[in-house]
């Protein structure tokens, strides 16, 4: 468990440093409640991007986006919802959800994936 732990973190902190390159102001890291977590959460003006991020070190079981189905996208929704309530905001944001695939060397983020 504590080698997933460690490459899962390692994943974020990947995706993380990319959010910070591309202008992005992180709001939030692995966010906890009673019904789940969110693994990243960033903003660049008005747009909130909640960032759910899978590493894998193979294919074996499938493209790390696979395995963010509909119930775990409702959920993340649900989330964010959550969330976005518990801050205090001055003025709308556009809330967007984006998946980060992180294999090796390689790293993806799917903007606005769902």
């Amino acid at each position: 468990m504590a080698y997933r732990q460690a490459l899962g973190r390692w994943g974020e902190d990947r995706v993380v440093r990319w959010y910070r390159r591309q202008g992005f102001q992180v709001l939030d890291r692995n966010w906890r409640c009673s019904r789940g977590e969110l693994d990243v959460i960033v903003q660049r003006g008005s747009i909130v991007a909640v960032c759910e991020v899978k590493t894998r070190t193979s294919l074996a079981f499938g493209a790390p986006a696979e395995a963010v189905g509909w119930q775990k996208q409702r959920r993340i929704r649900r989330l964010a919802a959550q969330w976005l309530a518990e801050q205090e905001r001055s003025g709308p944001v556009q809330l967007r959800f984006d998946v980060a695939e992180v294999m090796g060397r390689e790293l993806r983020v799917i903007e606005a994936a769902f």
